[in-house]
């Protein structure tokens, strides 16, 4: 069997059915006491393109999509740890200018590795502390789904810039919210919680599975960015494929008791899977998996 028929999570969940892997069900690593790491790479061709990313871009990107996973741990970032491969032909400021990038996010750097590569490889590994750790596991029917932001900017900067078109949504891909206070608040209650990395489709399955229950989202009530419609429009795409199935928006995905400040946008129930619902009727998503 291939990679491309297993798919990302089938590969992962083989891994862990074999003994090769543990603890992999949440978005972080836990060490006691407090101790929250996670890693995360891009890689050039496949999560960015140099013709339309700047190299301070790509830094603060690189950082704020670990940072995103401390977030939905609940975690205070302290550091960063920086692995880079690239051409021995990249100019130095164009590297100076990746790590002022990194800068940006307000994490320190504290350590990494440089080596020689056909093309760019950024890895981050973010260290933080939390003292309680949702994880994906936990979501009980009768929880509230929350999200802390809305989604689609992502998507729709995206696609103009791949059209090369003007918009202010491209900054939303580029530059991706770091929501780690939002992240603290949430920890305190919630019952399960990660990012909005892969598709709100891809992320609430993955609590489905961990936690043994359905995922219900209500279309009508999921946030979608200003302006991502219009986009949609234009190219004569479905605004909800934005928000629901392209990812990158990296706002938190959480199963509460309580709503307090944040948007809710579905339940959780007795059963298995996420139901996606528009007018009542489902609506068939379904998100970003790496190889297939």
């Amino acid at each position: 069997m291939r990679l491309s028929e297993l798919g990302e999570f089938g590969f992962l969940r083989e891994l862990e059915k074999r003994g090769l892997v543990q603890r992999i069900q949440n978005d972080a690593a836990r060490f006691a006491p407090d101790l929250v790491v996670t890693q995360d790479a891009l890689v050039e061709g496949v999560h960015f393109r140099l013709d339309w990313t700047g190299w301070r871009d790509l830094g603060y990107k690189a950082a704020a999509v670990n940072i995103s996973d401390l977030a939905a741990s609940g975690a205070e970032p302290e550091a960063l740890i920086v692995s880079l491969g690239l051409p021995g032909e990249s100019e130095v400021n164009d590297v100076i200018e990746l790590y002022e990038g990194i800068a940006q996010a307000g994490v320190p750097v504290l350590g990494g590795d440089t080596t020689s590569a056909e093309r760019l490889y950024l890895s981050i590994t973010a260290l933080g502390r939390a003292l309680r750790v949702p994880g994906r596991d936990g979501a009980r029917p009768g929880d509230l789904l929350v999200v802390t932001g809305p989604l689609g900017a992502s998507a729709a900067g995206f696609y103009c810039l791949q059209a090369s078109l003007t918009s202010p949504l491209t900054r939303r891909h580029l530059r991706p919210p770091l929501r780690v206070e939002e992240g603290k608040e949430l920890a305190r209650s919630a019952h399960a919680m990660l990012d909005i990395s892969d598709g709100l489709a891809s992320d609430a399955l993955r609590i489905a599975e961990r936690s043994g229950c359905r995922l219900v989202i209500e279309l009508e009530l999921v946030p979608v960015a200003r302006g991502a419609a219009k986009i949609a429009a234009h190219f004569k795409q479905n605004v909800y494929s934005y928000a629901c199935a392209f990812g990158e928006d990296y706002e938190l995905l959480a199963a509460v008791p309580e709503p307090g400040r944040f948007k809710v946008i579905g339940r959780c129930e007795e059963g298995e899977g996420v139901v996606f619902l528009r007018g009542g009727e489902p609506v068939e998503l379904s998100g970003w998996d790496h190889f297939r």
